[in-house]
């Protein structure tokens, strides 16, 4: 009797095994879902209140990601907001492109915190926010990767890929139309980040096939109204949607009008920060504080 009943449970087991074997492969073709038991948070987000200008701070459970740093002076409240949270080491920072409203406050960040990898754009422009970037890496010997080519890397189960533009220098504003554009996979959830890009870098990116569904969207160049963000948004049909302006430079209505037919739930920097979290099978998003 004895044997039997081992042999049932040993059964059972396997069964269990199998069964779970089975999800986690099928589920790591849309990429693996990293929640564990707890049900604790895959990936975090916060997109801070940085006036119109572009910085947001993505973390794992171990890994840390800056996606730009914002204009000069506002690096010394992403350093602060790292010293709350805990966290002493940026993996990558990674700045979308050399206007002063994302790369001025990434000095101060690389003076204050240990960085292991730096991706930027390959159009540089010239300000002092830029000088001042280009000394704090010298003084820190880091060496910056300028994205050429697609570029890959993984966090505690979350994907990153880092789209570059396919030009050297675009003919109409070749700054913003140099922007990275960052895709991050957790679990079933996509999320886009676009930097500033314009009609001519979201074109490009469309036709590389490269604007599928996604949850999430960073909206591209604060809001600004392009034509060919109608045809982004149709592609990627994005659930939720930030946008980084501020009340003295707002987004533009037809942005929002666009937003608002297609269904995005629409959060604003200019409130409030704004906060996202995903487990891999869903996100959610909030303002940090009094939105009034």
């Amino acid at each position: 009797m004895r044997n039997v009943i081992r042999t049932v449970i040993l059964i059972l087991v396997v069964i269990a095994v199998s069964t779970s074997v089975l999800y986690a492969c099928s589920s790591g073709g849309e990429g693996a879902d990293t929640t564990d038991e707890a049900g604790e948070v895959s990936l975090f987000a916060c997109f801070f209140s940085a006036g119109k200008a572009d910085a947001a701070l993505l973390t794992t459970e171990n890994g840390t990601v800056l996606i730009d740093a914002g204009e000069k002076g506002f690096g010394k409240e992403i350093v602060s907001y790292l010293e709350g949270i805990g966290r002493t080491k940026i993996d990558y920072l990674i700045i979308t492109h050399f206007d002063k409203d994302h790369v001025g406050g990434a000095a101060k960040v690389i003076n204050s915190v240990e960085i292991s990898n730096v991706l930027q754009s390959n159009y540089p422009k010239e300000s002092d926010g830029y000088s001042n970037y280009l000394d704090a890496l010298s003084d820190a010997a880091i060496s910056p990767v300028t994205v050429r080519e697609t570029y890959g890397f993984e966090l505690d189960g979350v994907s990153f890929s880092v789209d570059p533009p396919a030009e050297e220098e675009y003919s109409h504003d070749p700054s913003n139309n140099s922007s990275l554009i960052l895709t991050v996979k957790c679990g079933n959830e996509t999320l886009l980040f676009t930097g500033d890009a314009e009609n001519e870098r979201m074109a490009e990116f469309i036709n590389k096939g490269l604007a599928v569904d996604c949850s999430f969207m960073k909206i591209p160049h604060h809001g600004r109204w392009d034509k060919n963000l109608a045809d982004l948004i149709e592609k990627t049909r994005p659930e939720y949607a930030v946008i980084t302006s501020s009340d003295d430079e707002p987004e533009d209505d037809e942005t929002v009008e666009l937003l608002t037919s297609s269904g995005v739930a629409t959060y604003f920097t200019r409130k409030a920060p704004v906060l996202l979290r995903c487990d891999g099978k869903s996100l959610t998003l909030e303002y940090d504080g009094d939105t009034e």
